[in-house]
């Protein structure tokens, strides 16, 4: 018998003063058996950093994950079913990374392992033409800090200020730096 995804229930409240987006958003989150807290937590980061102020070109939205190969881990579609953005966490290998960004106007990723540096090094010069591209790395003791953050029902507040980023419940707060390894190139 195959096991179930895990449901998890998000009330996030998010005060960008970077991007001026104050949103509150009920979330809901299925974390795949092969996927753990901390996965699942810079998923939920994902959302908040990467969320629209308005669903002019749609709603970011958590899609089937690791359940379906060919999905990402959210992605915001248009109403004409065009991909605006394409959201990864991990560590895809370029070919995926280069397939994303034919098929979305924006592809970003999240990447929080402690190996980041060394698979960067890998493939910074393969997706580096890939100009729809965005790579973050999450500090793994800081990706760590965050998964502690999790529960079943959870009611967090994320704030960014300065490039700062606070994700917080009512006892607890974790403080993220995170690192941009490829920023989006301007378009010619």
């Amino acid at each position: 018998m195959a096991l179930k995804s895990t449901v998890f229930k998000a009330h996030l409240q998010i005060a960008d003063m970077d991007r001026a987006l104050y949103a509150d958003h009920a979330l809901t989150l299925a974390r795949h058996p092969s996927e753990n807290d901390e996965r699942m937590m810079v998923r939920l980061l994902a959302f908040a950093l990467a969320v629209p102020a308005d669903n002019l070109k749609g709603a970011l939205e958590f899609t089937a994950g690791l359940s379906d190969a060919d999905a990402p881990d959210l992605w915001q579609k248009d109403l004409t079913g065009e991909i605006v953005q394409w959201i990864e966490v991990g560590q895809p290998d370029e070919r995926r990374l280069a397939k994303a960004c034919g098929r979305a106007e924006q592809v970003r990723l999240w990447s929080f392992s402690h190996a980041t540096p060394i698979w960067w090094q890998g493939l910074e010069n393969k997706v580096a033409r890939l100009a729809n591209l965005e790579v973050w790395q999450v500090p793994s003791e800081q990706s760590k800090e965050l998964a502690l953050l999790a529960e079943r029902s959870m009611q967090l507040q994320v704030t960014v200020q300065e490039g700062q980023i606070w994700v917080g419940n009512a006892s607890r707060s974790v403080a993220l730096e995170l690192k941009v390894l490829k920023a989006f190139q301007p378009r010619r």
